[in-house]
């Protein structure tokens, strides 16, 4: 019985390529009380494997939290396959809006503490007692609401590329920073104002709105299914598009454009760019912003040491690496002090 993927990336990239078939890219959570969730995660992986879905899931005691990618010919057996799960059928699935046959390349279903990271250790409150969900119109209708603060409750390196007109983007690097941030800057108004919130696909927000009444503020609201759901309705609606730049994505894609706005710069040389990659020096792996012209220059590395780590063989890379653990970088997500343009 195969209950892990055993196959590496490069192999089933080429699998995908032999099949020829399209994929569909779909993000979905739901918050819920899962008794066991090791067995709910190999009930997942066997049925999702015999459908070749690729992705990564979390499980845990409170929900399931998933980026999938699926055969379009398998779709609808897939949404079956939720379906047939009580707390699972009819749920919402987020269709990506720019699609990739290799988004995902293995499939993982893990089990965690929690579906999202939160750092919290308060037990007290009810993550089902949330706010009030609004689709994009009456989003858009709030956000023009002077009583409103709206607040991007992803991180820094998602936000910089693209956001809500006139959110607020806290510069923090863990969605735990947020809360207490958010927090103390309207704490004199947790009565008099609309605390309107959004995320990627809406699993942040339904957290975060359920922690922001548990800690007493009144009038609470979050985009439903987040920013991908968000541009679907703008496009099948024909409505304002309020949002600028691309939304960030946790797959090889990296992200998505929403609007033809570049609001980002290059980290390196200045210029106007929101294209992200990875230091090509495996050591570093830092994630930040780089043009093509410094990606050429620099032969997509984030600084002239990486950048000589990369010409020397793979033995003298390994041995450099030994006994190291991996960078701070690289969970630093666009925070080095050689991204000279890094805002």
């Amino acid at each position: 019985m195969q209950l892990y993927n055993k196959l590496s990336a490069k192999e089933r990239a080429a699998l995908i390529d032999e099949a020829g078939k399209d994929r569909i890219t779909i993000s979905f959570y739901q918050y819920h009380q899962i008794k066991n969730p090791q067995i709910f995660r190999d009930k997942l992986f066997l049925e999702w494997n015999l459908l070749d879905v690729l992705g990564r899931t979390y499980v845990s005691y409170e929900g399931i939290n998933a980026q999938i990618s699926v055969p379009s010919e398998n779709f609808l057996d897939l949404k079956e396959q939720l379906d047939s799960i009580s707390f699972l059928k009819g749920i919402r699935l987020n269709v990506a809006i720019e699609h990739d046959n290799k988004s995902f390349l293995k499939l993982k279903v893990k089990v965690r503490n929690k579906i999202v990271a939160d750092g919290l250790n308060d037990e007290t409150f009810d993550v089902t007692n949330k706010g009030v969900h609004l689709n994009a119109k009456e989003f858009n209708k709030m956000l023009a609401n002077p009583d409103t603060v709206c607040v991007d409750m992803r991180n820094h390196y998602e936000s910089e590329i693209g956001h809500f007109d006139g959110a607020v983007t806290p510069d923090v690097d863990t969605f735990r920073d947020s809360l207490d941030i958010i927090e103390e800057d309207l704490k004199d108004h947790k009565e008099d104002k609309n605390l309107l919130m959004y995320c990627t696909g809406g699993i942040r927000c339904e957290k975060a709105s359920a922690y922001y009444k548990h800690r007493g503020f009144k009038n609470v609201f979050q985009l439903e299914g987040g920013i991908i759901e968000y541009t679907r309705q703008v496009k099948e609606e024909g409505l304002e598009n309020k949002f600028l730049g691309k939304n960030f994505v946790f797959d090889h894609r990296r992200a998505e454009k929403i609007s033809e706005d570049v609001i980002a710069n290059c980290h390196q040389c200045g210029k106007p760019c929101d294209t992200h990659t990875n230091c090509a020096n495996e050591a570093c792996h830092l994630l930040f912003i780089q043009c093509d012209e410094c990606s050429e220059k620099m032969e997509n590395t984030c600084s002239t040491d990486c950048q000589e780590i990369i010409h020397l063989s793979y033995e003298e890379q390994k041995e450099l690496r030994k006994g190291k653990g991996n960078s701070n970088k690289i969970f630093k997500k666009g925070r080095s002090e050689k991204l000279k343009f890094k805002n």
